[in-house]
């Protein structure tokens, strides 16, 4: 049980899942609100300045992500004095529920965006989905989406197998078709590995004109965790927020993933098999060069081992002397018997 007031300084680690929303609550109401979405969403709502960040996030999740044990939202509450509405919901359901509708719904009604100066919609994976789908309920907003998919109505994405359980939901009603959601979007941004098939497909689903894609190769399948590891996923926010994000600025902050052991080595990975030495070497140096990583130590020497044989195969050395050859250069007698004899004359001069 809970036995002192929590405040979004303190971390919610180590709580029953009962106790961890009876303090976000506690935190949320102090100048907010906490509410329940039906039977398995909430919407917690911190109040701040006029920057207001929407985030749609699993329980698990964000008792697995955070080390505080809160909503992403927090952090940018915390460093830039933002406010912060996390919609949550228990398990990965796309925040397809009428409840959740019904409370954008109100929302609208009570014109509770257009309070803000400015409102960011983010979400990863489901909750990219959501953050285009919902992102309609506030005009002019900012949407950064991680791996989102646009639908799972089977008619349009059949050929994504990765969610067939929730291909009896409805995707075709209220707030349905994501990509369709963005036209009244400020601008939005989709970041995916364009390695992952599935991803990238979904990706090419939200081609519009206000929509920017950011291709973040040999990444993998978990972006969102990827850029929380490398420490970036608060500046992508604040480039967002601040009307600054764009292919160049995104690649400045994704320099970070020149020093990630994870990526090196899946780039490493994808070398190799496509068998490109000379920019494995080129990878290895620069590791190497920078950080203790016996991995690329091993295969550095390796490559360049390799390299040196087959440049002597191509370049071999000159033919060696016939040993009697050589053998007569060591020896004494030889030597004297091939020295040619000095006159007397000539000794003399």
């Amino acid at each position: 049980m809970i036995d002192a007031p929590f405040t979004i300084d303190a971390p919610l680690t180590g709580l029953q899942k009962d106790d961890w929303l009876l303090a976000l609550s506690e935190v949320a109401e102090e100048d907010g609100f906490f509410e329940n979405l039906g039977d398995a969403h909430y919407a917690i709502f911190v109040e701040r300045k006029p920057t207001l960040l929407v985030t749609f996030e699993t329980v698990n999740g964000m008792r697995a992500l955070s080390e505080m044990s809160h909503p992403l939202g927090w952090e940018m509450v915390r460093s830039y004095g933002w406010s912060h509405l996390c919609i949550a919901s228990e398990g990965d359901t796309w925040f397809r529920d009428p409840a959740v509708y019904d409370r954008f719904d109100k929302f609208i009604d009570d014109g509770f965006f257009d309070k803000f100066e400015r409102v960011i919609f983010y979400g990863a994976g489901p909750g990219g989905y959501a953050a285009a789908a919902y992102s309609v309920a506030s005009p002019g907003a900012q949407v950064v989406m991680i791996q989102p998919q646009a639908t799972l109505d089977p008619r349009v994405t059949e050929w994504d197998d990765r969610f067939v359980e929730m291909r009896r939901t409805d995707f075709t009603s209220r707030f349905g078709y994501a990509p369709d959601m963005l036209d009244a979007a400020a601008h939005a941004f989709v970041l995916y590995d364009p390695k992952v098939t599935l991803d990238a497909m979904h990706a090419a689903l939200f081609t519009r004109p206000n929509v920017t894609k950011f291709r973040m190769a040999h990444m993998g399948v978990a972006l969102q965790s990827e850029l929380l590891q490398i420490d970036q996923l608060e500046a992508l926010l604040k480039l967002a927020a601040d009307g600054q994000l764009n292919a160049s600025s995104f690649a400045k902050l994704y320099r970070a993933r020149r020093d990630y052991r994870k990526y090196l080595k899946s780039l490493l990975a994808t070398l190799e098999a496509q068998d490109r030495k000379i920019l494995i070497l080129s990878l290895c140096r620069y590791v190497n060069a920078r950080m203790q990583a016996p991995r690329f130590s091993r295969r550095q020497r390796a490559i360049e081992a390799e390299l040196r044989q087959e440049a002597e195969a191509q370049n071999p050395a000159p033919a060696e002397e016939p040993v009697a050859a050589v053998e007569d250069a060591t020896d004494p007698a030889a030597m004297a018997r091939d020295t040619p004899e000095v006159s007397d004359d000539s000794a003399t001069a």
